[in-house]
Parts: structure tokens; sequence; C-alpha cells
């Protein structure tokens, strides 16, 4: 049988079982090994706060919608990377360059269940890189978004940036920076990510909680204030902090997936007296001056060949490895107890 997660409610899990589905044309069976839980984005749909609950999304348009839920419980199969072991191949699909064999480990997304079934274009150049460890496959998707974040701010080599947010993605985004040339201050509310933000490249390391936060940005530019601040928490007092702690015309990308009002980001201080420019990064594209240059799939791909060359360490992230059957555990770590984890990845 086929194990899947879903959410049946806010904060409910299940591991529902199904029977196997054919294999339709033109794609893949890969049965699952490792599958990462996104703490951001994933847990809005586990704590019911996502806006696709109550909104629709419209593609035409590009605007959310009133009146009707673009999603419902049950949420089926949320998930955010994987990797597993390609199981089947549609026979059509012989000879297609690229393509995996039977066998292979492949990373890609196709949820939280046992086994994917998985559209052959998806799967073109997914055979993870030699000698990677497969654990590390299951950041392809998580090391891409705070790639994408460091992409959109633009950083000049000796120039300061501050990351608030050292969860999983902003401490890759710590080191990311580091590797661009960047003096990193990292930011957070919890001093054991902060170690941890020392060990990926973080020059400073400052406690959210602890002061205000520009001001010691300021001290530590000689005054200036950050170049460019990366705000990827998703939380809106953060993302004020982060206005505040940039020089005049300074940057911040915001990253995070906020939620509900802005409550606690004030638009005519900073942000105004200081032209501040605010970007957004969001995997779903890569920043508008590289589209010819970079694409999401190049973003993945390219994370991974850094973590193959042993530039940037994710396993080392892994604070959890779930069995499946302990879904719910899982998520009631991340959502209630997260300074005691990190990335949480299902073993399947």
């Amino acid at each position: 049988m086929e194990r899947v997660v879903q959410f049946t409610g806010p904060r409910q899990v299940e591991v529902a079982e199904h029977a196997p589905a054919e294999l339709p044309p033109g794609h893949l069976r890969v049965h699952t090994r490792y599958s990462g839980i996104s703490a951001g984005t994933e847990l809005t749909a586990y704590r019911g706060t996502n806006p696709y609950l109550t909104r629709t999304w419209d593609a035409e348009s590009r605007l959310f919608r009133d009146g009707a839920a673009g999603i419902a419980y049950p949420v089926v199969g949320w998930g955010y990377s994987e990797v597993g072991e390609v199981t089947e191949i549609s026979p059509e699909l012989a000879g297609t360059p690229g393509l995996p064999a039977v066998g292979d480990l492949v990373w890609g997304i196709w949820g939280h269940r046992s086994e994917g079934i998985v559209p052959v274009e998806r799967m073109i150049g997914h055979t993870l890189p030699a000698g990677l460890e497969p654990l590390a496959g299951a950041f392809a998707r998580v090391g891409a978004i705070a790639y994408n974040a460091v992409l959109a701010g633009g950083i000049n080599l000796g120039e300061d940036v501050a990351v608030f947010g050292q969860g999983v993605i902003g401490l890759i985004a710590t080191r990311l920076a580091q590797l661009s040339g960047a003096r990193v201050t990292a930011v957070d509310a919890m001093d054991v990510r902060l170690e941890t933000a020392k060990k990926y490249g973080a020059h400073t390391a400052l406690n959210a909680r602890s002061g205000e936060v520009a001001d010691l940005v300021r001290q530590a530019t000689d005054g200036r204030g950050a170049d460019l601040a990366i705000e990827i928490s998703g939380v809106y007092p953060a993302l004020h902090e982060a206005v505040r702690s940039v020089t005049v015309g300074g940057r911040v990308v915001a990253s995070g997936f906020y939620q509900g009002d802005g409550i606690g980001l004030r638009l005519g201080d900073e942000f105004h007296h200081n032209r501040v420019e605010i970007v957004c990064s969001q995997i779903g594209g890569v920043p508008a001056p590289l589209s010819g240059r970079w694409s999401v799939e190049r973003l993945q791909q390219t994370f991974l060949r850094l973590v193959a060359e042993g530039q940037v360490d994710v396993t080392s992230l892994v604070s959890h490895v779930v069995p499946v059957a302990e879904a719910a555990d899982a998520y009631v770590l991340l959502d209630e107890r997260p300074a005691d984890a990190l990335q949480v990845v299902l073993e399947f």
C-alpha cells in the first residue's frame, strides 16, 4: 500500500494508505527514501493560516480572490523536496536524453508519500550527483529558495549583509552570502541557531530579543547600516527591523511567507526617510534581471553541485529523521518546540 501524509484539519495529521496507482504514459515511479518538511510554508497549511485555505489564487490575473478557498482539508501529500529510487519507467520513454534509469537515486518534488508518480519532464537531469549523500538531496528546494534570495540581493564583494531568521533557509542564505563575498550579520531570536550561524560563516550574530538590532548593525558597519538585508523568517516585525538596519538607499529582500495583516511593519518611518528598496524573492521565479540566464531548475542544480563540492554543508542541519508513521509528532515538534529542531526529514 502507498502511504501518504495528509492534514485533515488545523494541526491534525494522519498517514493514509492507498492502493498503488497505475503508471501513466510519460511518467516515472519513484520509491521515496527521504522527504523534507518545510518549517515555513508547509506549517501554514498545518496551522490553518495559509491564504489558499480562505481565498483562491487567480493565475490568469495573478490576484487572490475572496469568496472561495483554493485548497481545502484534507490537504494531501504536501511536501517540499524528496529523494527516492526510480522503480519503474513508462516504456515509451526509453532512450530519452537525461532520463534516470531504474535503480537510480533521484531528487525532486512529489510530496510526503511513499512513492511518487512524476512526469518525465520533472525528472530529466535529476539523478543525484555522484558522491552526494542521499539525505542531502532533500535540500534541493530549500537551498534554491535561499539561493534565490541571495541572487535577488545582488551582493557585491565586501558588502555588509544582515540575514534575519536563522532557520534552515536562513542558515543556507548566510553561507551563500558569505561565499558571495559578503560580511554577514546573522539575526535570530534563538541563541542555538545563532551559534550554528557562526559555523556557517556569520561574522556577527545578534539575538533579536537582546536589544536594538538596527543600532547594533550600524555599530558594526561604521555607522552606515547594512548594504543589504535578507528577511527570511516571515515575521512582520523582523521585516521592519530589516528595513531599519540598512543604509540609505539600501535593499531589503523579503523572502519569508508573511501571514495576515502587516502588524509591526511601519512604512512611514525608516523605509520612507532612508528610501529603502524592498524586493520580493519567491521560488516561483528568479529575479527579473537574471531571467535570461537563471531559472529555478538552475538554482536547484547549482545548489546541489555546491553541496557535492563541499562548499555548503547541509546534512549537519538535519536535526531529526522521523519514520513516516510518526509524522504527526514531527509537526508538533516544529510547531511547538522550534528551538529543538532544524531540518526534520521523514523517512520512508
